[in-house]
């Protein structure tokens, strides 16, 4: 592993279990045992190192999204793209992502979410920065998917599909103890489509 990525690890799982604010450079000095001119190089602060360890795991996620719902729209021409499609194309990446301790898994969703609720101006804008594109991209997507839907209605929808989205990333494993072992949290791709199928039916009830 080299300085930067040691670098990086250790970033995260610190802002995981502190948050940002509560997390110290000299404590990201400590877990990643480099000293504090390594950082300095690498990152030149420690806002510059939050959102080098959001952008490591956000980037090649929301290309991921992107790229699919890229290649639903040329399956479809022109025609709109099925509602479920574009659903799988926005959640299906993030919900794996959530599940894969490889690229960060629960601990990158506990950053994501003590992010969300830090109340630190740079920190909200670090998160819009990320996620506003990927969901502007996605709008023309979701209107053709939901032609007859009025406006004002569907930005409630939307913003409904965001909650659901993200509670499913962050506390998945919760539900494998209010169901008493029952449901699994560990089969991705059930939960990717059992929250496509969720989500496609919120978004097309009627108004």
């Amino acid at each position: 592993k080299d300085t930067k990525t040691g670098i990086l690890d250790a970033a995260e799982v610190l802002f995981a279990s502190r948050g940002p604010n509560a997390t110290s450079l000299r404590q990201i000095i400590g877990k990643a045992k480099v000293n504090l001119a390594a950082i300095h190089y690498h990152f030149g602060s420690k806002e510059s190192l939050l959102e080098a360890v959001l952008a490591r795991r956000l980037v090649p996620l929301n290309a991921e999204r992107l790229a699919l719902l890229e290649d639903y729209e040329r399956t479809a021409g022109k025609r709109a793209v099925p509602l479920p499609k574009v659903l799988e194309a926005l959640v299906g990446p993030a919900l794996r992502l959530s599940r894969d301790p490889g690229k960060g898994g629960e601990r990158f969703m506990r950053l994501l979410g003590r992010c969300v609720l830090e109340p630190d101006e740079k920190i909200q804008g670090l998160i819009n920065t990320q996620f506003h594109y990927v969901l502007e991209r996605f709008r023309p997507a979701l209107l053709k998917a939901l032609p007859n839907l009025p406006p004002e209605e569907f930005f409630w929808r939307i913003h409904f599909l965001v909650g659901a989205m993200a509670h499913t990333m962050a506390d998945s494993e919760r539900l494998r103890d209010i169901s008493g072992g029952l449901c699994n949290p560990d089969d991705t791709e059930g939960m990717v489509q059992r929250l496509v199928s969720f989500l496609n039916a919120g978004l097309k009830a009627k108004s």
